[in-house]
């Protein structure tokens, strides 16, 4: 299924601060909450803003690195569940060939909205996952706590 990033959300829990991905399909009724870590969030939320922030942060040092070898992000596929861990696959056109790599989510989506690479998720992931977009659409949006 195409995919894109609904939302990058922050709640308060118990334990702290929980952040949230949150990615829409074509109906729109319904989202893939992702769980991932406050940095990783950011980074993410950083890509869809395309904030420079001065030296290179890690996702983008590794895309500038993948570029300077003559590579690109072609797609990120969020491809299976392994009990509650959501497993993604980063798509590369290289001079060589194709590749794809094993990635967390997190690193692919941060990677995905730096380029605009198109988003997949798999339907049965999506169908295992989703949620109604209402429970995540009160959440603060971490660009309010980063200052982006």
């Amino acid at each position: 299924m195409d995919a894109h990033i609904e939302g990058v959300r922050v709640a308060e829990s118990p334990s702290g601060v929980v952040a949230v991905v949150t990615l829409g399909v074509e109906d729109g009724t319904d989202v893939l909450p992702i769980f991932v870590g406050f940095e990783e969030a950011a980074s993410i939320a950083r890509g869809l803003d395309a904030a420079d922030i001065g030296r290179p942060l890690t996702h983008d040092l590794l895309l500038d690195v993948i570029e300077e070898l003559g590579g690109r992000v072609d797609r990120v596929a969020v491809s299976s569940i392994d009990d509650g861990t959501y497993i993604a696959d980063l798509h590369l056109d290289t001079p060589r060939e194709s590749a794809v790599v094993d990635a967390r989510p997190s690193d692919s989506l941060a990677l995905a909205a730096r380029t605009g690479a198109d988003i997949e998720v798999d339907s049965s992931v999506f169908d295992t996952g989703r949620e109604p977009i209402e429970e995540y659409a009160g959440l603060e949006d971490i660009r309010e706590m980063i200052g982006a």
